[in-house]
């Protein structure tokens, strides 16, 4: 080769040198703990401020016992969803809790909640006294007794019940009626779950969904009362 064509090849042969170099250096992705929720976001909305118009619940403001006990629950079983149990099955517990305490400490705006439901006056007001009174023949208890009277739900793992989508809530209501739904024993829920009838997932579900946030949407510091069921999961301390 000539000198001529050296010349113009080592141009070339060093632009070759760059690109093999930069390929070889694999691109860092930081780690921050919004990078590390950027897949919560893809279902749950922005933030975890989701709407109550779709499926997926909201996680910003829940108590951070009870978004680490169900992440916990996914990722060893007791709550079955594919989407989820692959996010999580090789997160550890501290992992998981800062998940858990990131979303619980946003402070967001829940969106307007429309009243308007294609439920009979008779379904809605049956939904009503079983979130306000419970059903006592049955040994039914009031959701109001365990999840606060704002239902907004209560420190440090009790979920607030409103501002969630119909559909979320008589899907989780009717997976606890049907045993599909585990939690944390002593597993109140599932207690409560089989006392419910479909009449009664489908009662409560739709009056919950069209009712208005509270000016104060936080979580209640505690209950008036003892919860009238023991219960293993509002501990906030899942193994």
């Amino acid at each position: 080769m000539t000198v001529r064509g050296l010349r113009f090849l080592a141009p070339g042969l060093l632009l070759a040198w760059h690109v093999v170099a930069g390929a070889a250096t694999p691109a860092t992705v930081p780690d921050t703990i919004e990078q590390r929720v950027a897949a919560c976001i893809a279902c749950h909305g922005r933030e975890g401020a989701t709407s109550n118009a779709g499926y997926f619940p909201r996680l910003a403001g829940k108590p951070a016992g009870y978004l680490y006990n169900q992440l916990v629950s996914f990722r060893d079983g007791r709550r079955f969803n594919t989407d989820m149990a692959y996010m999580v099955q090789h997160m550890s517990d501290a992992y998981l809790r800062e998940i858990a305490d990131y979303f619980a400490g946003l402070d967001l705006p829940y969106p307007p909640v429309s009243p308007a439901s294609d439920a009979t006056p008779e379904v809605l007001a049956r939904g009503r006294t079983l979130a306000l009174q419970g059903d006592p023949a049955r040994r039914l208890p009031a959701c109001v007794q365990c999840h606060g009277a704002a239902l907004t739900g209560v420190q440090p793992a009790t979920p607030g019940l409103l501002g969630l989508p119909r559909l979320y809530l008589s899907s989780q209501l009717g997976a606890w009626l049907t045993s599909e739904r585990h939690a944390q024993a002593p597993d109140c829920m599932a207690e409560v779950g089989r006392r419910m009838q479909t009449s009664d997932v489908n009662a409560v579900a739709s009056w919950l969904a069209t009712q208005p946030m509270p000016a104060d949407a936080k979580p209640a510091a505690s209950l008036p009362a003892p919860m009238p069921i023991a219960c293993g999961g509002t501990t906030g301390a899942n193994k």
